[in-house]
């Protein structure tokens, strides 16, 4: 192979995963019924993008996020997503569970000390990567209660995937009669206080 071809195929190799992301980024946008749900990229601290790309953990600052917002914090190139769920989403968890392929968890991707319907060390924060669990297409967020083309009343908000139509609820656990076969990941996150979100740490090690 040449040197000019391998050169070639190196710059397609970059523009392929730079386009990856951005289609992630940019996707994680929710469209709500008449009204757009935009969804912030939170700037984090202190990791260059070469730390950040080798998976040195990512801190950030969620003291302004408020009940039913969502920021996208980018980690090891993965969008994650942190949501900040109102006292009614988390009550209303329990009630989707026979719509669930795995309600509890017991076959997705979590770190052990992450247990039960909410999926988060605190409830009130949800933390996942924003990236479907059946070909990684990056599902949107749809907050809005009863949205019609998702399932009418039945809907209580949560992540739709526009790719193959995958559905998953606020705490990224997904519906029955979707093409994804698993929750949405969450990955290895801790809070360094009430205020400051750390992804990368598991909550044990601290």
């Amino acid at each position: 192979m040449s040197e000019t071809t391998e050169a070639h195929d190196a710059t397609a190799d970059g523009s392929q995963t730079r386009r990856r992301f951005l289609t992630a980024a940019t996707s994680a946008v929710g469209v709500g019924g008449v009204a757009g749900v935009a969804v912030p990229f939170l700037g984090s601290w202190n990791p260059s993008e070469k730390a950040k790309a080798a998976g040195a953990p990512v801190r950030a600052d969620i003291s302004k996020l408020e009940a039913g917002q969502m920021v996208v914090i980018e980690w090891r190139g993965k969008p994650v997503y942190v949501l900040r769920r109102t006292e009614e989403q988390v009550a209303d968890l329990a009630s989707l569970n026979g719509d669930l392929k795995d309600p509890m968890s017991e076959g997705s991707a979590q770190p052990a000390y992450i247990a039960g319907e909410g999926r988060a060390i605190n409830d009130e924060f949800l933390v996942i990567v924003g990236l479907c669990t059946h070909l990684g297409c990056a599902p949107k967020f749809r907050p809005e209660v009863g949205a019609a083309d998702l399932g009418g009343d039945e809907w209580l908000g949560g992540f739709f995937c526009p790719c193959h139509g995958s559905k998953f609820d606020l705490a990224g656990r997904v519906y029955k009669g979707v093409p994804a076969s698993a929750n949405l990941e969450v990955p290895p996150y801790t809070f360094e206080s009430d205020n400051v979100l750390v992804i990368g740490v598991d909550a044990e090690a601290v």
